[in-house]
């Protein structure tokens, strides 16, 4: 089966305790350190075996094989995949089933990282999961006092994409005509590479 690597801890003699994302499933398994065994690395997609185990709680990850992204080797691109994968893990870790939608989610991302600015595919993807799971706030007001905004008045928004008043929270405002063509189509198209940026960091303050 196929998957990406979520998070890796290592524990003792450089082993490995391993989370991944499959179609299907997320699974936390051992991986044994040895000389022949490949590297891996976060947000890595691999295909793989488990082996279940009648001496560990935990099924052994083997017969491991990296499937390489034709940009794996830009380490600029490949450093901003691993901040937003890595994001998967902490929203995902306590989930009590986990449909298919994350790992496509992922993959299609994957397929288009270095086509454009990866941080518009974070940001386009991240909305297309708010909507996934029922979180997107469309409503033209704000969250905090409630009040709706006037027309054109920038937006500034918190974590989970939530729309405030720029006097509310004090923070950068996003063009609201821009912002509701984002959450409408799920394209960045008419954001500027500033207010990318601005998404940018509070993608990374968690999904």
């Amino acid at each position: 089966m196929q998957g990406y690597i979520l998070n890796l801890n290592k524990v003792k003699d450089e082993d490995l305790i391993v989370t991944i994302l499959s179609k299907d499933n997320l699974d936390t398994l051992y991986r044994f350190y040895g000389a022949r065994h490949g590297v891996i690395n976060l947000a890595f997609k691999i295909d793989f075996e488990k082996e279940l185990s009648s001496k560990s709680t935990i099924a052994r990850l083997k017969d491991v094989i990296h499937i390489g992204f034709k940009w794996i080797n830009d380490y600029n691109l490949l450093r901003l995949w691993q901040d937003f994968v890595s994001l998967f893990y902490k929203h995902l870790k306590d989930a009590y089933e986990v449909d298919s939608f994350y790992f496509e989610l992922i993959d299609n991302a994957s397929k288009i990282w270095a086509e454009q600015n990866p941080k518009r595919v974070a940001i386009e993807a991240y909305v297309r999961l708010l909507e996934h799971e029922g979180r997107l706030h469309t409503q033209m007001e704000c969250f905090l006092c409630h009040e709706t905004f006037k027309t054109d008045e920038k937006i500034s928004l918190i974590r989970a994409f939530l729309p405030t008043h720029k006097h509310c929270t004090h923070t950068y405002g996003i063009n609201q005509k821009a912002l509701l063509e984002l959450f409408e189509t799920k394209s960045t198209l008419f954001l500027s590479d500033e207010e990318v940026e601005r998404l940018w960091y509070i993608l990374l303050e968690g999904l």
